[in-house]
């Protein structure tokens, strides 16, 4: 079963947490880890990885926190699970041409490299900033009362 794991979902939240706030504005990480219910074993080790993928800055101090390092339209989804589970295979066929002894003629791997391509592609095209809009737009539906939590 194709699966994230838990660290990849949690890093997830932590930038659609800051991806939901102005560009300016610094955020804690316990008042992250309040709002996306994450472990706070796990916090600190996935702030810090964030940090060496060059996706946050951390800030020290009283004033400090975190903010993202880049502007959210720039950061997708793909980037995160890529730097979090390493690159993204739905079959051992399609990680080494040369392994699969049918290779090229074989109908199910060119289906998989399809499937592939378009998950891969899809996991590009969907933006933080696009994720932090959704997020703000079902909150407001909540504040109002049209949807529920």
């Amino acid at each position: 079963m194709i699966r994230i794991n838990r660290q990849t979902d949690y890093a997830i939240r932590v930038i659609l947490s800051l991806a939901k706030r102005n560009e300016d504005e610094r955020a804690s990480t316990t008042d992250i880890r309040n709002e996306m219910l994450i472990p706070p074993a796990l916090a600190q080790r996935i702030v810090a990885d964030l940090a060496r993928g060059g996706f946050i800055l951390t800030f020290p101090g009283r004033d400090g926190g975190l903010k993202l390092a880049r502007p959210a339209n720039e950061i997708n989804l793909r980037q995160i699970v890529e730097h979090f589970e390493g690159k993204f295979f739905i079959s051992d066929c399609l990680v080494d041409a040369g392994e699969c002894p049918f290779d090229n003629q074989c109908p199910v791997r060119c289906r998989w490299a399809k499937l592939q391509a378009m998950i891969l592609k899809e996991l590009e095209q969907i933006t933080f900033d696009e994720l932090a809009q959704d997020a703000l737009s079902v909150q407001g539906l909540i504040q109002v009362g049209i949807a529920q939590p």
